[in-house]
């Protein structure tokens, strides 16, 4: 009984051996035919380009904020604004933030700045991975009262990208 488990034993391993050697041999060799085999490592994916936020002054567009809020702060009354996209950043700069991509917004009323407020610049590519609610349709806004009713949020589709900002009721 001994000798059979030991002759089994070696008959095991002198093919376990084998199979060793030709599977070795065979990742050694290069492929007879062009495009067998996997000649070339993968192409890396390429590295996220920083999202384009516009320069300069931009009219945003007009919206009506259906309630009393704070803009920066300070009282901002119910009523229509023109919003506009300012060349200010805003400050100071926050980790992980991406340079131009917060500013500063102003409502407008009758020619003259009225109030003022962050605005976050995302880019259409990134929309979706900021928010889950549908944007407004291209070059108009959305005003709605977020849930719990603390805040209004404006969201502004212009030009491919959106603003968003946060106001307190």
């Amino acid at each position: 009984m001994k000798r059979l488990v030991l002759v089994g034993a070696l008959v095991g391993a002198v093919a376990t051996g084998s199979v060793f050697q030709l599977t070795a041999a065979a990742q050694t060799e290069k492929p007879a035919q062009a495009g067998a085999g996997h000649t070339a490592p993968k192409a890396q994916p390429a590295t996220e380009a920083s999202p384009a936020a516009p320069e300069g002054q931009l009219p945003l567009g007009t919206v009506r904020i259906p309630k009393a809020v704070k803009a920066d702060g300070k009282p901002l009354a119910a009523g229509t604004y023109t919003v506009r996209l300012t060349t200010e950043k805003a400050g100071p700069d926050a980790k992980g933030q991406t340079a131009a991509l917060e500013r500063w917004a102003e409502f407008m009323k009758g020619g003259k700045v009225v109030g003022r407020e962050v605005v976050t610049v995302i880019p259409q590519a990134d929309i979706s991975k900021v928010q889950k609610d549908t944007p407004p349709a291209r070059d108009s806004a959305k005003v709605e009262t977020l849930k719990g009713g603390d805040y209004i949020r404006v969201w502004i589709n212009r030009s491919g990208n959106h603003y968003l900002m946060h106001l307190p009721v």
